[in-house]
């Protein structure tokens, strides 16, 4: 027999990676109770968990020098203030983690740069939640928004995956640090990651920034989800024939490689791995090597196929607009953190992959929980309507819809090369079409109950994240950061 779960606190937190973590812990130790919902097990779900992560980690009298590195190439658009309080707050932050994550130690001292295990990490970071009191629902994946007659959040409600029922928790605020999405590019650590948060914050008022940012890609085994960035750095690529293809320094290396690769198939041999790096892998990312080894590849020796995953507004910086320095979105009491928020102001129009998007999860989930337990105090009880619509209340008919043939159109419109890493008007415009018309059939009609609503609201959320990203990019008719539009005049000159 199921029941449903009502719950009230200070602060609900929806999500359960990184980002949630640090916003549950500064919650509750603000003083907030604190409720976290996570759609799968928190500690273990999203791309932090599968990764070997490195941390924005700079010592003060470096700030100005790590952000001028940095924001040389952001295309004009960071905000060197907003990335320079990541900076600070990251560097009182991360410490407090010494006394329950091992970081690797280098000439005597912790080093909390480079080599943090993802696993480990957000291990030791689901236990520090639980000792400060926050309750964590784990395999409840949020559906909607509860609102209060003003407009602002009030809480959210969802569907108990295991346990069966639903859920409902009533709250002074809520933060949603739901991470991006990779549009089920089957980038390792990602299919959770869907965009519902963005939807759900979107629905209830808020506006997103940046999304024609979303068409980042990393390399992976072409017969593995195994994507890694660090470690292609130092490949030898050639095309079917052998012949080499000359890659230039930064980011337009997977310009090149993508245009390679809608020629023909592109393969590669880590043949220029350093020593220390080859000796230190299989400590920080045991898992990059398991797909060679389950094939019986040397990698570091071997020619080996590559593909490109997206990696969509993960790596990608799209996302809610953060309104405030507490991370308040446009609806009050409705706060972003970690990836679900634009990283535009940090970054600018490049990918925040790495250390950039550990620390803002770091900094923004500090940011985020603290203030809204300020916000919770200060709100009174009030009724609550719910907000979510498409996927659970259609505008129209209720009908069947073949959600797996949503989402390959889905992935097909945000993943291929030539319609989202290279883009132009034409074909921008026919993938927005695509889109639209598939929204009229999700919006007009999708529904379901139990884990079908999950699926439902997931197959809607991925749908409307596509969309935005097209008309974003269509909107921006220059090139400029990882938004590459090939009909361009300055692309042209570029790439002559």
């Amino acid at each position: 027999m199921t029941a449903d779960l009502e719950l009230a606190a200070d602060v609900l937190v929806v999500g359960g990676g990184l980002a949630a973590t640090w916003t549950a812990l500064a919650a509750a130790q603000a003083g907030g109770t604190v409720v976290l919902a996570d759609k799968g097990y928190c500690g273990t779900s999203g791309v932090t968990a599968t990764a070997g992560v490195t941390h924005w980690f700079v010592p003060p009298e470096r700030h100005e020098e790590a952000i001028a590195e940095r924001h040389a190439h952001a295309g004009g658009l960071a905000d060197p203030e907003q990335a320079l309080r990541v900076l600070r707050t990251t560097w009182e932050r991360l410490p407090t983690l010494d006394r329950y994550y091992p970081f690797p130690v280098r000439d005597g001292q912790p080093d909390r740069t480079n080599n943090v295990r993802g696993p480990e990490y957000l291990r030791a970071m689901r236990g520090l939640i639980h000792r400060a009191g926050v309750r964590i629902l784990d395999h409840h994946p949020a559906l909607e928004l509860l609102l209060r007659p003003d407009g602002s959040a009030g809480g959210a409600a969802g569907v108990r995956r295991q346990a069966g029922g639903s859920w409902r928790v009533r709250a002074g605020a809520v933060v949603l640090a739901t991470g991006g999405t990779a549009f089920r590019s089957n980038l390792l650590g990602s299919r959770g990651n869907t965009g519902d948060g963005h939807l759900m914050a979107v629905e209830a008022g808020a506006r997103l920034s940046g999304m024609e940012f979303s068409n980042y890609y990393t390399l992976a085994p072409a017969y593995s989800t195994m994507a890694r960035s660090m470690s292609y750095l130092f490949g030898t690529y050639t095309d079917a024939d052998g012949v080499e293809i000359e890659l230039p320094p930064g980011p337009d290396r997977n310009r090149v490689l993508g245009a390679a690769m809608l020629r023909g198939p592109v393969f590669t041999t880590l043949d220029r791995t350093p020593s220390w790096v080859r000796e230190r892998i299989h400590l920080v990312q045991p898992n990059f090597l398991l797909p060679f080894a389950r094939r019986g590849i040397d990698p570091f020796t071997e020619r080996f196929e590559v593909t490109l995953l997206g990696e969509g507004t993960i790596r990608g910086v799209g996302g809610l607009v953060v309104t405030g320095p507490d991370c308040t979105t446009d609806v009050p009491g409705l706060f972003a953190a970690g990836d679900v928020a634009s990283r535009v102001p940090v970054v600018g129009a490049i990918s925040g992959g790495g250390s950039p998007n550990s620390a803002w999860a770091v900094s923004s989930g500090t940011w985020a929980g603290r203030a809204a337990v300020r916000h919770a105090r200060a709100a009174g009880p009030a009724p609550l309507r719910a907000a979510g619509r498409a996927g659970i209340r259609p505008s129209g008919r209720a009908s069947t819809v073949d959600t797996a043939g949503v989402v390959d159109v889905v992935r097909e419109e945000l993943n291929a090369y030539g319609k989202n890493m290279f883009r132009d008007e034409p074909g921008l415009q026919a993938s927005l079409s695509t889109l639209d018309s598939l929204w009229t059939v999700v919006d007009g009609g999708l529904t379901g109950t139990g884990r079908d609503a999950v699926t439902a609201r997931e197959t809607a959320s991925l749908v409307a994240m596509g969309r935005w990203v097209k008309a974003a990019a269509l909107r921006r008719h220059e090139t400029r950061g990882m938004h590459w539009r090939t009909d361009d005049p300055a692309w042209k000159e570029a790439v002559a």
